[in-house]
């Protein structure tokens, strides 16, 4: 590994800070990139938090928004997607967001056949794609690797952008935790543009019963292989963010956050420094 990481913080690291707060986290830290959510109480984007605030907290500071999480599910079309999309292509372009992410259908009481799946998807890049292209931002498609999700794997994702011809507006996420959870070997490091990354420690549980709660920072007790997953990236030519999104309840309320990831940095740059 000859290039330096570059680390991003998802607001999912610490949910319950205020903006100001979660921005000079990132400062401190030496992170000069966040993502932001759609999908948390009390702070933005569900507090009304304006667009324009966010985009001159974070540029006072020197901090990029990488994208607004998430569009869901991005892959079931109607009007009401439609919607919301415009609404936060809107807040994505108005706080400098470089793009939206895009979360599949996961439900265990999906009806659709593979087929309708596949046809929904491609439906729903089509219809992306113009939004996209108006507002100035790029979709990132982010597989999900649980059993019952409509999008499991990145290839699924990829030739449907070729077939839409989507390739100027969509980017994978690839999410260490989902890439392990399907049991993906292929990386589509051209493609991909952002990294999530996470660690699991319960390394008795089956792999099928993993969830989001178990997402914690990556450690020595990591069984996800993180390490090996962003070498390879990296080797492949990937050089965008890796960005800290663990779900674990336990993470968000620590007082001690900024030296934890602290320690998970620095782990994640030995632990690349021993592959190289």
């Amino acid at each position: 590994m000859n290039q330096p990481l570059r680390f991003a913080l998802n607001r999912m690291v610490a949910p319950r800070l205020p903006l100001p707060r979660f921005i000079e986290l990132a400062v401190a830290l030496k992170a000069d990139a966040i993502e932001i959510r759609n999908d948390l109480m009390g702070v933005e984007i569900e507090d009304g938090t304006p667009a324009r605030q966010v985009r001159e907290l974070c540029a006072a500071h020197g901090i990029k928004v990488l994208s607004i999480n998430a569009l869901y599910p991005f892959d079931v079309w109607n009007a009401e997607r439609r919607a919301q999309t415009l609404v936060l292509a809107a807040y994505a372009r108005d706080c400098g967001a470089r793009g939206l992410v895009m979360c599949p259908f996961n439900d265990r009481d999906d009806p659709r056949s593979e087929v309708q799946r596949s046809a929904g998807l491609r439906t729903a890049l089509s219809e992306l794609a113009p939004i996209l292209r108006e507002y100035g931002i790029l979709g990132f498609i982010e597989p999900l690797g649980f059993e019952e999700c409509a999008l499991r794997r990145k290839r699924v994702a990829v030739e449907a952008i070729r077939a839409i011809g989507g390739l100027d507006v969509f980017r994978l996420v690839h999410d260490t935790f989902h890439h392990h959870l399907a049991g993906e070997q292929e990386f589509f490091p051209e493609l991909t543009g952002l990294v999530h990354i996470s660690g699991v420690e319960d390394a008795q549980a089956p792999l099928a019963t993993l969830r989001d709660g178990h997402r914690v920072l990556v450690g020595e007790a990591d069984i996800l292989g993180n390490a090996a997953q962003i070498e390879t990236l990296l080797g492949g030519g990937y050089s965008g963010y890796l960005s800290f999104e663990p779900f674990a309840e336990s993470l968000h309320g620590r007082a001690d956050i900024q030296q934890a990831l602290g320690a998970s940095m620095a782990h994640l740059k030995q632990a690349l420094a021993v592959l190289a």
